[in-house]
C-alpha cells in the first residue's frame, strides 16, 4: 500500500492555499498523546474526549473490500492503520475547528511541518494525506455536498489515481452507505402512519 509521495506533495497545496492551514500558524495546536485510543480512522479519544478529523470520513467498519489476494478485509480497520501510520510518521500538531455545545466529541484539523529533506518547511495536512492516500474519504453534509472542497478534490485525484482503498472494485464508499441510510430512514419516517391524537 505505498503512496505516492507527489501525489501527496501536490495535494497538500491544495490545502495550504486554504483557510485551515493558514489558521494553523496562528492557533496554538496539540499533539495527539500516545495514551490516545483510536476508535476509527478518522477518530481517537483521549482524556474523556472524543477527536473528530473535520471534513473527513473514514471507511465504516463491519463494511469490507477484497484486497488484491482475494481477501476479504474490513475497510474500517483499513481506514485506521494508515490514520494510526501517518500520526505516527508525520507526528501533527492539531487545533480545534469545532465543538458541538451538547457533545463530548471536538472537530480537529491537524498539520504536521516537515524539518528536513526537499520539503523541508511545508506542511501535511493531515486530512489531505488521508485522503489522498486512498484511506479516508471527504465527509459530506446531508445534501450530498463536501464539508471541505478541498478534501474532495482530493478524494477525485486519490480514486482516478486508484490508490489505497481506490484500487479494489468492491470498496464500500462509506458517504455513499451514510446517505442511503439517511434517506431510507426520512423515507420510512414519512410514510409511517401518524399516531393518533
Amino acid at each position: 500500500m505505498r503512496v505516492s509521495t507527489t501525489l501527496i506533495a501536490g495535494l497538500v497545496s491544495v490545502v495550504a492555499s486554504g483557510s485551515l492551514a493558514q489558521d494553523a500558524g496562528a492557533a496554538r495546536g496539540f499533539a495527539i498523546s500516545p495514551m490516545a485510543v483510536f476508535e476509527t480512522g478518522d477518530s481517537w479519544t483521549d482524556g474523556g474526549v472524543t477527536h473528530r478529523l473535520y471534513g473527513v470520513q473514514a471507511c465504516l467498519r463491519g463494511t469490507n473490500f477484497t484486497n488484491a489476494s482475494g481477501i476479504r478485509r474490513d475497510c474500517g480497520e483499513a481506514s485506521l492503520a494508515m490514520l494510526v501510520a501517518l500520526i505516527r510518521d508525520l507526528q501533527p500538531q492539531c487545533h480545534q475547528a469545532a465543538a458541538p455545545s451538547h457533545s463530548q466529541t471536538v472537530f480537529v484539523f491537524c498539520v504536521a511541518t516537515r524539518n528536513s529533506g526537499a520539503g523541508a518547511g511545508s506542511r501535511i495536512d493531515l486530512g489531505t494525506a488521508l485522503i489522498a492516500s486512498g484511506f479516508g474519504f471527504a465527509s459530506l453534509a446531508t445534501d450530498g455536498r463536501p464539508v471541505h472542497q478541498p478534501y474532495f478534490v482530493a478524494q477525485l485525484v486519490a480514486a482516478r489515481a486508484k490508490v489505497g482503498l481506490w484500487a479494489y472494485p468492491d470498496v464500500p464508499e462509506p458517504n455513499a452507505i451514510i446517505l442511503r441510510s439517511l434517506r431510507d430512514g426520512a423515507s420510512s419516517a414519512s410514510s409511517s402512519p401518524a399516531a393518533p391524537q
